[in-house]
């Protein structure tokens, strides 16, 4: 038996932020859950340049990517996690993972991207203080 999923449904209902953005980077889909990681409601994040989630230091990198992926039509993305550092409307910073998806047009011409973001903050700062203890017992061994 076939089942017809509502799209708008299950992107309003992921538990991970999606974040669709157009060839020039203007924000087009950004469900309840980026709201939640993000800070920015819908009608704030809607049109607006990537940007506003990218932190400064990272965006010349972030555009030269995004410029090759829209020019060449590939990503190694789709399948491995992308983890990088964002930034919460508040201004504090996020850790991040995750893939994109690329939109095409009928003739193959990549017309925007789709993001499937987790907030990986928490696991990432936990990496961090056990990294840091087992420096601090790997010293207090020697």
């Amino acid at each position: 038996m076939s089942a017809t999923v509502d799209f708008t449904q299950l992107v309003m209902a992921a538990g991970d932020a999606i974040v669709v953005s157009d060839a020039q980077g203007a924000i087009t889909v950004w469900n309840p859950a980026a709201e939640r990681m993000f800070g920015f409601a819908e009608s704030e994040a809607l049109g607006q340049s990537l940007d506003i989630i990218i932190p400064e230091r990272q965006r010349q990198r972030h555009w030269d990517g995004y410029a090759n992926t829209m020019r060449t039509g590939q990503t190694r993305y789709g399948s491995d996690v992308l983890r990088v550092p964002a930034l919460h409307k508040d201004g504090h910073a996020l850790s991040i993972a995750f893939t994109v998806a690329l939109l095409t047009a009928p003739d193959g011409t990549v017309t925007g991207i789709v993001a499937i973001i987790r907030d990986e903050s928490s696991r990432w700062a936990e990496e961090r203080k056990l990294r840091r203890r087992l420096s601090e017992l790997e010293s207090a061994s020697q």
